[in-house]
């Protein structure tokens, strides 16, 4: 089951989709589940849904992933041909020094580049080491011969301009997945590949469902539309927190308890628990405290349902990152299990 998730997680972070330009990502989606037989649609945000008829057709269930991740825009290009840059999610300058990148142009014109600080070399910056890293210091090295405005202007690159982040996705023979934008493609892929074994099993769920692949969760307000009023749980797969006071790790399936946002419904929660006790799935119960998802962002847009999050446990979020085939294992084992459930308790 986990090597084709895989599969699919390579594929999709070579896919870029900086929050605000997802279409390609979503074409891909939508063509490759029309394939399968699915009839997805898209809302008018251009996020993606497939709604799969269950057994009970009065109580549904809305499950999400989002497949937008951190990027950029041109913020400015400056005097020396390079390009100021403006964050699009919640991340830090120091997570992308020397990381290449490509620029998306309007006329549809990608170039590459390199973001560095400005005072990069050692040997002509006292500060190499010391200067901030911020939207002031940092800038775009663009891959073709530029040394003014006006010469990146002619390349057809203009301020609003679209950059996203290579994602140097790497498989380990020991089973770790090193990658940009693992949250939260590992999440979708995961989906995907529940679909893809739905058709194949040819099995009914117990309860209508909707999957919802959202596309601006990394700005605050992925799917927190298009909920059925026959909804009744809200399940969102999204990436686990690592670090300080943290249970969280890269083996398991991560049970999200309370986020910024506030705690998750604790009925769901206890739900999810007993079926990873029931099916032997290894699990661990944590607090992300600088964090939000498509479940938040619905409940905050007033949705009247239970929500709940889990996902993979992913290693130094919003930087380069990192999980195990063991915990998208876990992971996937607890969405099939959840999505052939009975429902919750309130």
């Amino acid at each position: 089951m986990t090597e084709r998730t895989i599969e699919l997680v390579e594929k999709l972070t070579n896919i870029p989709s900086p929050t605000g330009n997802t279409k390609d990502i979503i074409q891909y989606l939508k063509a490759h589940l029309t394939h399968l037989g699915y009839e997805p649609t898209l809302n008018r945000k251009g996020s993606l849904l497939v709604t799969v008829p269950g057994q009970n057709t009065s109580q549904e269930r809305f499950i999400t992933a989002h497949v937008d991740t951190l990027g950029a825009m041109v913020r400015a290009i400056k005097p020396n041909g390079r390009l100021k840059l403006d964050l699009i999610g919640g991340f830090r300058y120091n997570s992308i020094e020397g990381e290449y990148c490509t620029i998306h142009t309007q006329s549809g014109q990608n170039y590459t580049g390199t973001i560095l600080m400005h005072q990069t070399s050692v040997h002509v910056y006292a500060d190499a080491g010391t200067a901030e890293r911020n939207q002031a210091n940092m800038e775009v090295r663009i891959d073709e011969q530029v040394t003014n405005a006006d010469e990146t202007r002619a390349l057809g690159i203009e301020v609003g301009d679209f950059i996203s982040f290579d994602p140097r996705t790497e498989i380990t023979p020991s089973g770790f997945i090193k990658s940009r934008h693992l949250d939260d493609k590992v999440s979708v892929a995961i989906l995907i590949k529940f679909l893809e074994n739905l058709i194949d099993d040819d099995r009914e769920l117990p309860y209508t469902t909707t999957f919802f692949i959202s596309n601006n969760e990394e700005i605050g307000y992925g799917g927190n539309s298009n909920i059925s009023d026959k909804v009744v749980e809200y399940l969102a797969v999204d990436m686990g927190a690592m670090g300080d006071d943290q249970q969280t790790d890269e083996y398991t399936v991560s049970i999200c308890v309370k986020d910024g946002s506030g705690p998750y419904h604790l009925g769901l929660r206890n739900h999810l628990v007993e079926l990873c006790k029931q099916d032997e799935i290894g699990y661990k119960l944590d607090i992300y405290p600088f964090y939000g998802s498509d479940a938040s962002a619905a409940m905050r847009a007033g949705a009247d349902v239970r929500h709940g999050l889990l996902g993979a446990g992913i290693e130094a979020s919003h930087a380069f990152e990192r999980t195990h085939q063991d915990s998208i294992d876990a992971t996937e084992k607890l969405v099939t299990a959840y999505l052939f459930s009975p429902m919750s308790e309130d």
